[in-house]
């Protein structure tokens, strides 16, 4: 069950002590508080874990502090979509909405090499009107003897030029909770031109230490990447720790599964899930195009399969794609062969605003048949 109270109640106030009193007296009942801060009002929402269906919503709901209960509908106690759950399923960060209601492009390197690439990649995305990006530090590869990014040692320039460039926000994969306080101080010491969304990989989805580090967190936004082999529910709920934590401002990520049933795409392309995320939960979706299909295959229509699999994503309704660019493929440390060149950027970028389109007059169509 999930009690939200009236925007900007105030702790100290004897209504809100009377609540918590009825509360504590709850046989079996634990209570987690989660305070939100907008941008102009603070929103508590109070979590009842236990046997909550004896409990009287009417009752609780006759409390002054509080605006209406939700009872709990799925696993997904946080992040889930509940029955006559009205929540909000966007957020902000930095001056950038995630929501499941629009769609933001992270164009960038795969891994980080060197600073002149990284340069380049930022003039060419504030060249096309994107304020967001994708930069790995931190590479986390099979092979022991592959290279593993340059870590702290590749940030105060990454910051520096994103903030020269107006970028907002960087996705960076991180494996280690030591990673988080890496970036901190990097940023700060940048004097914060920018934004960063921590990215856990699908090698780490089950990392359930490392999801809790992450989730204690409230300053950096989260992307979350599927388990390459493990099932949807299992990845929804490795999301639900980051929730639990305490940081909800969490994307769910598509990045296809490992099976070769994907032959000859790197991954099993599962964008068919979209529209399924966003009906379990209230996470906007991101598909990563690039790590599910892993080649610039290119099939008889002249289109690459990248760019297929992006407008399937799109037109299914996802809020967020990740895929690899780069100056130089060919000079790339990691994934060059999937990567994209910058001279496809702008028509990648229509290709998506006509699937984009697309869903909108989809959505446009099934509203017409409603009425």
């Amino acid at each position: 069950m999930i009690i939200i109270l009236r925007p900007d109640t105030d702790k100290n106030e004897p209504a809100y002590a009377k609540l918590m009193a009825y509360m504590e007296a709850l046989p079996n009942i634990s209570i987690r508080a989660h305070d939100e801060e907008g941008a102009e009002q603070t929103l508590t929402e109070l979590y009842l874990v236990g046997n909550t269906k004896p409990l009287d919503t009417a009752e609780i709901e006759a409390h002054e502090v509080v605006d209406r209960v939700v009872r709990v509908s799925r696993d997904y106690r946080i992040l889930g979509r509940h029955k006559n759950d009205d929540r909000d399923t966007h957020f902000e960060y930095n001056g950038v909405r995630f929501g499941q209601d629009n769609l933001q492009i992270f164009a960038g390197l795969c891994a980080v090499d060197n600073a002149e690439h990284v340069e380049i990649m930022m003039k060419a995305l504030q060249e096309s009107g994107l304020q967001c990006t994708r930069m790995g530090a931190y590479k986390p590869r099979t092979s022991p003897y592959s290279f593993q990014g340059h870590g702290k040692d590749c940030l105060s320039f990454v910051f520096e030029l994103a903030g020269k460039y107006d970028i907002k926000v960087v996705s960076m994969e991180i494996t280690h909770d030591a990673h988080i306080e890496e970036i901190q101080q990097a940023l700060e010491a940048a004097g914060n031109p920018t934004g960063v969304m921590l990215q856990i990989g699908t090698r780490n989805t089950q990392n359930f230490e490392l999801l809790k580090s992450v989730g204690r967190q409230k300053q950096f936004p989260i992307l979350l990447k599927r388990g390459f082999g493990i099932t949807l529910e299992e990845s929804l709920n490795a999301a639900e720790y980051l929730a639990s934590e305490g940081n909800r401002n969490v994307i769910f990520c598509l990045r296809g599964m490992k099976t070769n049933y994907g032959d000859p795409h790197r991954n099993l392309v599962d964008f068919s899930h979209v529209p399924t995320v966003k009906t379990l939960t209230r996470m906007p979706v991101c598909i990563d195009p690039s790590h599910s299909v892993g080649s610039r295959n290119m099939s008889p229509d002249g289109i690459m399969d990248i760019f297929h699999c992006t407008a399937q994503g799109v037109i299914a309704g996802a809020n967020m794609v990740l895929v690899d660019f780069h100056p130089a493929p060919e000079k790339a440390l990691v994934d060059g062969p999937q990567a994209l060149r910058l001279d496809e950027l702008p028509w990648f970028l229509e290709d998506i605003q006509i699937a984009r389109e697309a869903y909108g007059k989809r959505c446009e169509l099934q509203q017409q048949l409603t009425k």
